[in-house]
């Protein structure tokens, strides 16, 4: 019975995606071929294979992707994903209500490993290696043509991008953890083994190097091809580069990394201008700062929802699950350290519920709605429309900001503090505040003023509880606005910073049982908000 239940894990949802999308599973072809047939049909014509790589992409935004059976709001893909890390952060208070579907995130009760956010965490990246391995299984690694190659290396990043995620959220920072459980790694080497007998977790070094590696073989495709990508749904090499430049900070491969950021900024589009985040924005992927995005359609399941969607739980000026209640704030610590010459600065309402970023219309949407202080302005409606309740704007996954911030990180940290600090000014003084000055003279001060940087600049974008992770910050949320009963100084390395994995998988799995799982954590006692 395990076996069996181990199977359906592993492939339950394929329906939802490839059985629709696939051209080498429709009938006949699905039913009377076999996996080497389905090469040399793949190589016949490369054409057959784009749907299921356009099923990769789709994952990302795949309404009642994870837990169909008890289907809750909160379940719509990556955005999801973001969402959670953020809520169990420091510097995105939410309200605790009916309306919030986060709220276990930034509770820490998602510690019960058969609570949803886990088991959306793990479900959400895990189908979407399942429909990565599908592709890889049938494209011959040392293929020739042009189009298999781009098709390949979609596979390979995305399946490296899940499991550096996965990496992050199931165990401690991979400096000095290198060699504690991680994950199950599953690809099409082992596929079919996995799902009739189990998977035991990797170490932390195993699932790095699986990641390193097919980011490695995916920026050689990426290269050698000469296919361009159609939409920024799909990874070009320089959103290749970005993920490995991720990578290589988070192992703190400081030359790597650096090498990495400027091969991404070199070949992407230019940050957005001070003229154009001094009003609500970050909805269209077509944007030139954006590198890798999940493109929204209007008629994407997840909009006809009307509220199970990003912009629903994000948006403040649009119909959701925000507007009435579930606000997205920014914590009033960070707020405070933000300068008022500095454009990001009215990406929140102040303590006065105003934003010099806002026009006469949207401070009146955003009074209709009674948006609370600190309530984020960032991100704006989808074409602007105030209450709009299309929400079917796109979500940045990755935009070339970023990349200087590694930059200048990797710069300092990489043995060139004065170097990095240059970097980092250079970039807030052209795009974000033209007074501002790095005083950071050491390689420790300067990553410290760069995680400032990216606390800011990236809010929201799910990447912040990563940080926390990497620089063994912990979690201290005394005066950053959260409920009393929510206030945590949670010290770095603490088992409660890392989830469990679902009670699902460990029954499901022969290879994982309840010793080979992490260690059960009680909630955090809420302490002194000072």
């Amino acid at each position: 019975m395990k076996n069996i239940r181990f199977n359906l894990l592993a492939s339950a949802f394929v329906g939802l995606t490839l059985a629709s999308c696939n051209d080498m599973d429709t009938e006949p072809l699905g039913s009377t071929i076999t996996s080497d047939q389905k090469e040399e049909t793949v190589a016949a014509d490369p054409g057959k294979m784009m749907a299921s790589v356009t099923a990769i992409t789709a994952m990302f935004n795949q309404y009642a992707n994870a837990i169909p059976s008890s289907f809750g709001h909160d379940d719509f893909g990556y955005g999801s994903v973001m969402l959670n890390l953020d809520a169990r952060g420091i510097d995105m208070p939410g309200l605790d209500n009916g309306y919030n579907w986060f709220t276990r995130s930034m509770t820490f009760e998602d510690l019960n490993y058969t609570y949803r956010p886990t088991r959306i965490l793990w479900i959400t990246l895990y189908n979407q290696i399942y429909t990565a391995n599908s592709v890889s299984k049938v494209v011959d690694p040392n293929t020739e043509n042009d189009q298999l190659k781009f098709y390949l290396a979609q596979a390979l990043a995305v399946r490296a991008f899940d499991y550096f995620v996965l990496a992050q959220m199931y165990q401690q920072t991979y400096k000095g953890n290198e060699s504690k459980p991680c994950v199950p790694i599953i690809t099409e080497a082992n596929a079919d083994e996995a799902a009739t007998n189990g998977c035991a977790r990797s170490t932390v070094q195993e699932v790095y190097d699986l990641v390193k590696s097919d980011l490695d073989k995916a920026i050689a495709l990426l290269e050698s091809s000469t296919i361009q990508r159609d939409d920024k749904r799909y990874i070009s090499k320089e959103v290749a580069y970005g993920i490995r430049a991720r990578v290589n900070l988070t192992m703190q491969n400081w030359n790597e990394a650096a090498a990495d950021a400027q091969k991404a900024i070199d070949g992407s589009g230019r940050p957005y201008s001070i003229e154009e985040v001094s009003q609500p924005a970050f909805t269209e992927s077509s944007d030139h700062s954006w590198m890798w995005a999940i493109i929204i359609a209007e008629t994407d399941r997840v909009v006809t929802s009307g509220i199970v969607n990003f912009p629903s739980h994000m948006g403040s000026l649009n119909y959701g699950y925000a507007s009435v209640g579930a606000w997205r704030l920014i914590s009033k610590k960070l707020f405070d350290l933000i300068p008022e010459t500095d454009v990001r600065k009215g990406w929140w309402l102040d303590a006065n519920k105003q934003s010099p970023n806002l026009n006469q219309t949207q401070m009146a949407q955003a009074a209709a709605y009674g948006c609370p202080a600190y309530t984020q302005m960032k991100y704006g409606p989808y074409k602007g429309v105030m209450g709009q309740s299309t929400n079917s704007s796109d979500i940045p996954l990755m935009r070339v900001e970023e990349m200087y911030l590694i930059l200048a990180e990797a710069q300092a940290m990489g043995g060139n503090p004065a170097t990095g600090a240059a970097t980092l000014q250079n970039f807030v003084n052209t795009y974000r505040d033209p007074s501002y000055v790095c005083n950071a003279s050491s390689a420790a001060a300067v990553q410290e003023e760069v995680w400032m940087q990216r606390r800011v600049e990236l809010w929201g974008e799910g990447l912040s509880y990563f940080d926390l992770m990497r620089l063994n910050k912990g979690i201290d949320r005394r005066g950053a606005g959260f409920p009393a009963a929510y206030v945590f100084n949670i010290p770095a390395g603490d088992g409660t910073l890392i989830y469990r994995i679902p009670q699902s998988e460990e029954q499901a799995n022969p290879l994982i049982s309840a010793e080979d799982n992490n260690p059960v954590c009680s909630i955090p006692t809420p302490v002194a908000d000072n």
